[in-house]
């Protein structure tokens, strides 16, 4: 586990789960909550779910790099 957790925070690895979190977790926040996020209803958008669904294809991708290896 030592060496899965030291890899998983290489710079690189680090800045590539970055860069596919951000472009696949805004992509699938659209998806999801659409109809909140284009009228501006701040009421009904959940932030929780919103932060989750950039840290899914973070550790997915974080976890496919190290894996690779």
């Amino acid at each position: 586990m030592n060496i899965f957790s030291q890899q998983a925070f290489e710079k690189q690895i680090v800045l590539t789960a970055l860069k596919v979190a951000i472009v696949v977790g805004t992509i699938l926040n659209l998806i999801n909550q659409w109809n909140s996020i284009i009228g501006l209803d701040f009421e009904r958008i959940s932030i929780f779910k919103m932060l989750l669904t950039y840290c899914v294809p973070y550790l997915v991708s974080t976890y496919s790099a190290v894996k690779a290896m």
